[in-house]
This record gives structure tokens, sequence and C-alpha cells, in this order.
């Protein structure tokens, strides 16, 4: 997986690939690269092993803004991710009309947070994916109505995959 993260006002181009047959990864951050472990202890929390030193990263979900929790510091970030120009050209389009929610990568439905019919607010979570023994909760790009939610627990959704639609 390749991404842009926009950390500290920087933007750095980011990919990991998950080595075979492990819990290991391989990160390559603006050229440096670094292997870890990495475990999942509950959504939005892991465990990593990073140059022999045990940590735990948090995924902060506050109203400042997403941010990371790594020893001690609040990193604020964002991500992009590079391939998508339709989905950044979307994202900048603005909130009018019906805006559909897409599965980033493959993976299965863990759980519907928001049924069709409900009013959801602007980064409300609708749908939970996992991917790579990551769970990713997908959230509203706007506040409005779910018109139409088109999967259950348990689907195998792919990449672009519509899977809700807010209007």
């Amino acid at each position: 997986m390749i991404f842009d993260l926009v950390l500290a006002n920087r933007t750095q181009r980011v990919e990991v690939v998950r080595l075979p047959e492990s819990d290991s990864y391989r990160c390559t951050l603006d050229g440096k690269t670094y292997e870890f472990q990495a475990c999942q202890l509950q959504p939005g929390v892991l465990s990593l092993l990073l140059e022999g030193r045990a940590s735990r990263c948090v995924l902060d979900e506050s109203p400042e803004g997403p941010a990371i929790l790594y020893a001690g510091k609040r990193y604020p970030y964002s991500v992009e991710d590079p391939r998508s120009l339709r989905s950044r050209r979307s994202h900048a389009a603005g909130v009018d009309g019906p805006r559909p929610v897409k599965a980033p990568m493959p993976g299965r439905v863990v759980r519907i947070l928001a049924e069709a019919g409900v009013e959801v607010a602007h980064h409300q979570g609708i749908v939970v994916i996992e991917a790579m023994k990551m769970q990713n909760e997908l959230k509203a790009p706007k506040a409005g109505r779910i018109v139409s939610l088109a999967v259950v627990t348990g689907d195998t959704v792919q990449a672009g995959d519509v899977l809700a639609i807010v209007e």
C-alpha cells in the first residue's frame, strides 16, 4: 500500500508491505526503510516492535482531528492516496448531492455502524472493514442521510466498491 502521509505539516510518501506469513511489515518512509512487527490489540490500538523496542500506537479520532498517540506524544496527521485522482477531485467537489462511501482496499465488512435511512454527521463512522489484520472505519463524507447501504456484516469487498451513499 502506498499513500502520502501529512505529519507535522510535511507530506511524506509511505509504502507499507506485509512480509509473507508473519506479522512483520516493511515500511519505506521518504526513502528510508524500516522493518517492524505489529499486533492489533483492539481497533485503533497497535503494539509495535521497532528496532528492538516495544511501544504502543493509538489512533485518536478527536474533535481537533485525527492524530497518532505514540511515545507519549500526539501527532496530528492526514492521509492521501496518491493513486486516486478521482477521490481527490470528489473530495474537493463540495458537499452538494449524494456522496458515496467506497472501500479503500479489499477486505471484509466486520461491523455496520449506521443503517440506511439514518441521519449521520460529517466524519461519523458508517462501516468498519478489516484488511491485513487491521480494521478501518469508513466515515460519512458529509452530514446527511444514508440513502443506500450495499453491504452486510461478513461481506467481502474490493477496492473502490460503493458501500453506502450519503445524501
